[in-house]
C-alpha cells in the first residue's frame, strides 16, 4: 500500500491487468501509474490476485522452458513446426497440474472478484473505490455483477467487451495490434525520412521480409540467446502498447535489420517479466490458466488452418499469431465450479468505462460495448494511441477521472478527449 499524501478519501484498490499481473508492483510504483492529485486523496492498494506474484502463485515451467516456449514458432509453416507447438502446449498443462494441482482449478475472475470483496470489507470501506486496467476492467465489471451493492467510484481504463467469446476476442486483439503497427508506420513515414518505407505498405513489407528472415535464420543478440521468430513476435508487438516506447521499436527494428537482435530480445524479455536472466513474475503461466478458467474453449492444431482467412484478414502482419493463439487452451486438464455470468452490474453505482480509439490490447469499440452492456456504464473516450489512456499526457482524461474518484462527479456519458 501507498498511504495517501494528504487529506485522505480512503483506499483506492487497483488492478493493472494481465491477467497474471501482480497488483502489488502497481502500489510500490504508485507515482508513475497515478497523478499528485489522486496520491494525496487515496491510499493507493495493490493486491497479487490469487495465482499471481506472492499469492500462491501458479507454476507451469521453468526458466528455461519459458525461454524455449516464449522462443518458438508462433506461426508454424511445416508439420515438424506444428508438431512443436502441440508438445510445446502439452507440456506447458503437464506443468501446471504437476506442479500447481488443485490450485490452478481456482484462480477465475469471479474467484478473484470475491476474494476483491473480502478486501473492501477488511480495508473498512462500506462501498469499494477501485481503478483497473486492462483485464482489471474485466475483473472490476465482474466485481460489479456479484456486488453491486458494494461498488464505489469504479473507473476502468483500456476496457475488454466482457461478453466476448476466446474466437472474437482473439480476432479483436489480431486486429486492434494491426491498427497500432499501422499507425507506428504513420509517424515514421510523417517524420520525414522513414527507414522502413517511404509509405505505411512499404513499412508493413519491410517488417514482414524482416520476420520472414528471422524466421529462415535467427539472429545473433548481445546474450547467449538468439533472437527467434518468437521474442521477434513478442519484440515488435510489446512497444506498440504506448507510443512513448516507439522509439525503442525504430531501435530494434534498425538493429535488425543491421543483423543484430538485441534490442527486440531486450523488448520481448520485458513482456515476459525475464529481467537478469529469470522470471521475476509467473505472469506468462498465469494469463493462459486464469483465461482458459474463464473460457476454456479452443481448437485443436488440425482445425487452426479453417480460420486463417478471417485472421488475414483482420490482419495481414499477426493475423496467423493470433490464429494459432486459439489452440492454447486445448487441452487443459482445469475447469471451474463457477457459473458463466452475463454482465450488467444493475444497481451499481456509475462507473466510468475509458477507451481509446487506437488501442492494440483491447480496441476501442470493447470500452463502448462494456459501457453499453453496464447499466450504469459511463463511457469516456479518448483519440490517440497505445494502450489505456489515464495519466499519458492527456488532461482532458486525467481531469474527468480525478473529478469522479475525488469529487464523485462522472463525466456525461459519451464524453470525448
Amino acid at each position: 500500500m501507498a498511504p495517501a499524501t494528504g487529506d485522505r478519501i480512503g483506499s483506492l484498490v487497483v488492478n493493472p491487468g494481465g491477467p497474471g499481473a501482480p497488483g502489488t508492483s502497481v502500489a510500490e510504483d504508485a507515482d508513475s501509474y497515478f497523478a499528485d492529485e489522486l496520491r494525496q486523496r487515496y491510499d493507493i492498494v495493490g493486491f497479487d490476485p490469487r495465482g499471481t506474484g506472492d499469492s500462491s502463485p501458479v507454476d507451469c515451467l521453468t526458466d528455461s522452458d519459458l525461454d524455449a516456449y516464449i522462443a518458438a514458432d508462433p506461426d508454424p509453416d511445416d508439420s515438424g513446426e506444428v508438431e512443436e507447438v502441440v508438445e510445446n502446449q502439452e507440456e506447458f498443462w503437464t506443468g501446471c497440474e504437476q506442479k500447481s494441482g488443485d490450485l490452478a482449478s481456482h484462480v477465475s475472475t469471479i474467484e478473484v472478484a470475491r476474494d476483491m470483496d473480502v478486501l473492501r470489507a477488511v480495508l473498512g470501506e462500506r462501498k469499494l473505490p477501485y481503478f483497473g486496467f486492462s483485464y482489471g476492467t474485466r475483473l472490476g465489471a465482474t466485481y460489479a455483477e456479484l456486488f453491486p451493492d458494494n461498488v464505489g467510484r469504479f473507473v476502468l481504463d483500456g476496457a475488454v467487451d466482457p461478453s466476448l467469446p476466446t474466437l472474437e476476442g482473439s480476432l479483436s486483439q489480431a486486429e486492434g495490434f494491426e491498427t497500432a503497427l499501422r499507425a507506428y508506420l504513420e509517424n515514421c513515414v510523417d517524420s520525414g525520412d522513414c527507414f522502413l518505407g517511404s509509405s505505411v505498405d512499404e513499412g508493413l513489407t519491410t517488417i514482414s521480409d524482416l520476420l520472414a528472415d528471422i524466421d529462415d535464420e535467427p539472429l545473433p543478440t548481445d546474450q547467449e540467446r538468439d533472437l527467434t521468430i518468437g521474442n521477434a513476435f513478442y519484440g515488435l508487438v510489446t512497444p506498440l502498447y504506448s507510443e512513448d516506447n516507439w522509439p525503442y521499436l525504430d531501435l530494434g527494428l534498425e538493429e535488425a535489420l543491421d543483423g543484430d537482435g538485441s534490442t527486440l530480445l531486450l523488448l520481448s524479455d520485458f513482456y515476459g517479466s525475464r529481467e537478469g536472466g529469470e522470471y521475476v513474475d509467473n505472469s506468462l503461466e498465469a494469463i493462459s490458466v486464469i483465461n482458459c478458467l474463464d473460457d476454456p474453449w479452443s481448437v485443436s492444431a488440425e482445425e487452426v488452418p479453417d480460420y486463417f482467412d478471417e485472421f488475414e484478414d483482420a490482419s495481414p502482419t499477426f493475423g496467423r499469431v493470433f490464429a494459432w493463439s486459439l489452440v492454447t487452451c486445448h487441452g487443459t486438464p482445469f475447469e471451474t465450479s463457477e457459473p458463466e455470468i452475463e454482465i450488467d452490474g444493475s444497481g451499481a453505482a456509475p462507473i466510468v468505462v475509458i477507451g481509446t480509439t487506437r488501442d492494440p490490447a483491447t480496441p476501442y469499440h470493447e470500452a463502448v460495448a462494456m459501457a453499453e452492456q453496464l447499466d450504469s456504464g459511463v463511457l469516456l473516450s479518448r483519440e490517440g494511441d497505445g494502450h489505456t489512456a489515464y495519466n499519458r499526457g492527456n488532461d482532458c482524461i486525467d481531469d474527468a477521472v480525478h473529478a469522479y474518484l475525488i469529487e464523485g462527479t462522472a463525466p456525461a456519458d459519451g464524453k470525448e478527449c
